[in-house]
């Protein structure tokens, strides 16, 4: 039985996940809806990026893809995608730092899932997505609020980059080197973003960006 929102045909997806147990698993799952087929599936972005061209005998409706992946990430094929007029992207992963939310979201995706979202919850967004609507897991429209709600205390990229950087244990001159900045624009990041986490020092700046989901 069909309702309103129902589609005429099953919505056609490509799964993008470097580990294929995973993509195994969602195959499975997603299968097992009778108003979704899974139609494609890829190891990395530049895969995501090549059902832009899928010939209209099988197209794709929508990709489901994760974040972290050798090759092309997920937010790169994302940006790709989108610029190509391609099928749009719900991403799927286990990353909820706000950087990746808003990163992935400013690239261009519909929405964004946790990998242990229920099923049900992945069959709507799946749906919504191609529906063009916009679907996010509680943790994300929770992060996305945060920052709306506080925008002045919002990381920007480059920040985000130098605290990724210093939580591996990396000095500041080791940070300049690996972002390509100088010493001195380190020192003035870290000063901006002691002041946006209100702490007076690197570890304490990790420790809380860590805590919030920042990074």
């Amino acid at each position: 039985m069909t309702g309103p929102n129902t589609p005429a045909r099953p919505v056609r997806v490509m799964l993008v996940d470097d580990h294929p147990v995973v993509r195994a698993g969602l195959r499975a799952i997603l299968d097992s809806f009778g108003d979704i087929t899974v139609v494609a599936e890829g190891s990395d972005g530049a895969a995501a990026v090549g059902a832009a061209d899928a010939d209209a005998t099988d197209p794709v409706d929508v990709v489901v893809m994760d974040i972290q992946m050798a090759g092309m990430d997920g937010i790169a094929a994302t940006r790709t995608l989108v610029a190509a007029g391609g099928p749009p992207v719900l991403i799927l992963t286990t990353y909820d730092a706000e950087a990746d939310i808003v990163e992935a979201l400013a690239a261009g995706a519909r929405g964004y899932l946790l990998k242990d979202a229920p099923e049900t919850d992945l069959h709507r967004a799946v749906l919504a997505t191609a529906r063009g609507e916009s679907t996010f897991s509680p943790e994300v429209g929770a992060a996305l609020a945060r920052r709306v709600g506080n925008p002045e205390a919002a990381l920007s990229r480059r920040e985000t980059e130098i605290l990724r950087t210093l939580a591996t244990g990396a000095s500041n001159r080791e940070v300049a080197s690996s972002l390509f900045i100088s010493p001195a624009t380190v020192k003035t990041h870290l000063v901006h973003i002691y002041q946006k986490l209100g702490v007076d020092n690197r570890t304490a700046a990790v420790a809380e960006a860590q805590a919030r989901k920042l990074i």
